[in-house]
């Protein structure tokens, strides 16, 4: 069975949540409650035996590395790679400025070879094909 590597916005964002009740293959969420070097060891060896890596970016993010996370896998391996963002988060909107750079890093993933996606059922669509 296909498998795909759940990255992207944590921060309680529901987001896997919704994906993984509209999946059909199996997944890794990488969020745990207490983040180790045991956990990110664990989530290299899933980005690398994963037949996808998605990353959804909501405005509920903080950091930006998943940013980097996508860019780098769209680079090392585009045929399984997948970007959506999605403009709100449980009331929280990005801005204007936000959504056109969240486009231009859709949009790279797309030249390197990756996929992007406008919305969770797209992301759904396109995973369990």
């Amino acid at each position: 069975m296909k498998k795909v590597f759940l990255g992207g916005t944590c921060n309680d964002s529901d987001w896997r949540d919704v994906l993984i009740s509209a999946l059909r293959i199996d997944y890794f969420n990488p969020v745990v409650p207490d983040w180790t070097e045991e956990c990110y060891q664990r989530e290299l060896r899933e980005r690398e035996e994963c037949d996808y890596c998605l990353y959804v970016i909501t405005p509920k993010m903080t950091g930006v590395y998943s940013i980097a996370e996508v860019i780098d896998d769209s680079n090392k391996r585009p045929e399984k790679t997948v970007f959506a963002f999605l403009f709100e988060d449980d009331g929280i909107t990005f801005d204007v400025g936000q959504i056109r750079s969240l486009d231009r890093v859709g949009r790279m993933v797309e030249s390197n070879g990756g996929n992007y996606c406008k919305c969770l059922l797209q992301v759904a669509d396109l995973l369990n094909s």
